[in-house]
């Protein structure tokens, strides 16, 4: 499941580039993204 959110925000930040479409919010999801995969990893490991 967070694999497909994080290639799905990949996606839509590689369209944004090349359709400037979405502006920072792309950015930003792609930040979230980011850090929710950074937390899982994390949490994963310790645990």
């Amino acid at each position: 499941m967070l694999w497909t959110v994080v290639v799905v925000l990949l996606i839509l930040w590689l369209l944004g580039f090349s359709l400037h479409i979405g502006g920072a919010l792309i950015h930003l999801l792609l930040v979230v993204g980011l850090v929710v995969l950074v937390i899982n990893l994390l949490s994963g490991r310790s645990g």
